[in-house]
């Protein structure tokens, strides 16, 4: 087939027409393109949609809400607080953890030291070191202890090692305790008397005891 001079502007002319209706039609497309976004982005996922599925915003289904559950309790072997000089035992301690801080308690404010104190009777004006940690595991607080016993004695009591709730550090002329964490004892604690402490001392030197089970 030939073309004529005449045929071929005529057909460019189409050829530039189609070129135009097309380009005309992808320029409208492209104007529209926000509003058909912003249609999409009010569905599911959109911020503030008002049927959205999944939108932090939607009145659908939203995000949960936060949990309100309570933090759960402490772990077994939880420390004790201390508060003006009272030791508070943890909300999971056991019966005799919770007797042994209770009494001592009654002897760690207004109870000076003496030597022998506590060895006679439970019950005495003064307290020392073993007679301290005696009156708390005795039969007055813990009731693992049927006597008050002197600091050697402690070496050779209950069970070796350290214990969950209750360690007791002894050698031939001290002591001290570790309960729920705090140390009771009659040295490097406030006052004169049995007290509580936060800190710790050194251990080298002493034997390390604690009652069977705790």
């Amino acid at each position: 087939m030939t073309y004529t001079s005449e045929a071929r502007p005529r057909t460019l002319s189409a050829a530039l027409g189609l070129a135009t209706i097309a380009a005309l039609i992808g320029i409208a497309a492209l104007i529209g393109l926000p509003s058909s976004a912003q249609a999409a982005g009010s569905g599911g996922v959109g911020m503030g949609g008002g049927g959205g599925g999944g939108g932090t915003g939607g009145g659908g289904g939203g995000e949960p809400p936060a949990s309100t559950s309570t933090a759960p309790a402490p772990a077994p072997g939880g420390k004790a607080k201390l508060e003006r000089g009272l030791a508070i035992p943890p909300a999971n301690a056991p019966p005799k953890v919770v007797r042994a801080i209770e009494a001592a308690n009654r002897i760690v404010k207004g109870k000076p030291y003496c030597w022998g104190g506590g060895h006679g009777r439970w019950e005495s004006r003064c307290y020392d070191c073993s007679g301290s940690i005696s009156y708390a595991l005795g039969k007055k607080g813990a009731r693992v202890l049927d006597a008050p016993m002197p600091s050697g004695s402690f070496m050779r009591w209950e069970k070796p090692g350290r214990g969950r709730w209750i360690t007791v550090y002894a050698n031939g002329g001290h002591m001290y305790a570790l309960i729920a964490g705090l140390r009771l004892d009659t040295s490097m604690t406030a006052g004169d008397g049995p007290g509580w402490s936060k800190t710790q001392r050194r251990q080298s030197g002493y034997r390390v005891r604690h009652p069977r089970g705790l």
